[in-house]
């Protein structure tokens, strides 16, 4: 009796966790779905001037090293970008009104937006003004998490970490 209440109690906590992992496929996602929205279509990025990371050209035309890379990335998952350039402030405010997708421009992993965007992991150093090594981040909108996992992807790849 007691070997059938247990193979019982087996049988239910080993469907229990079948029902579990099933319920888990297709993870990562985003709250919003973005990367699925962006790819094949438009990726909304906002831009904050802090050169070399991001140059704002008087046409409105974004460039810099994070420019590039966000360009890369867009292309990986087949997206046009639409910029934004603005204060960080208000490209905080715009990701919040879930307006953008993306933010960059000169970020690093101690931003204090960080309770307000989801910084990337740190795609590289480099020296601060008072010869440290600050961490370079790109910041992604709280949620989208597939976003995330496959901007960090992209990031480490082209970094030559993967």
């Amino acid at each position: 009796m007691a070997t059938a209440r247990s193979r019982r109690r087996f049988l239910l906590l080993a469907g229990s966790c079948v029902a579990v992992l099933a319920g888990c496929s297709g993870l990562p996602r985003d709250a919003q779905g973005t990367l699925e929205r962006a790819t094949g279509g438009t990726l909304f990025v906002g831009a904050c001037e802090n050169e070399p990371w991001t140059a704002i050209g008087a046409d409105g035309s974004v460039r810099g090293t994070e420019a590039g890379l966000i360009q890369k990335f867009a292309a990986s998952i087949d997206a046009t970008i639409r910029w934004e350039a603005a204060a960080m402030s208000d490209l905080v405010t715009m990701m919040k009104n879930n307006e953008l997708d993306l933010v960059i421009g000169g970020l690093t992993d101690d931003t204090p937006w960080s309770d307000r965007i989801s910084p990337t992991r740190p795609y590289q150093e480099a020296p601060d003004l008072d010869g440290s090594m600050k961490k370079m981040v790109i910041g992604v909108r709280p949620g989208e998490n597939a976003l995330q996992v496959s901007l960090e992807r992209f990031l480490a790849e082209d970094a030559g970490e993967l």
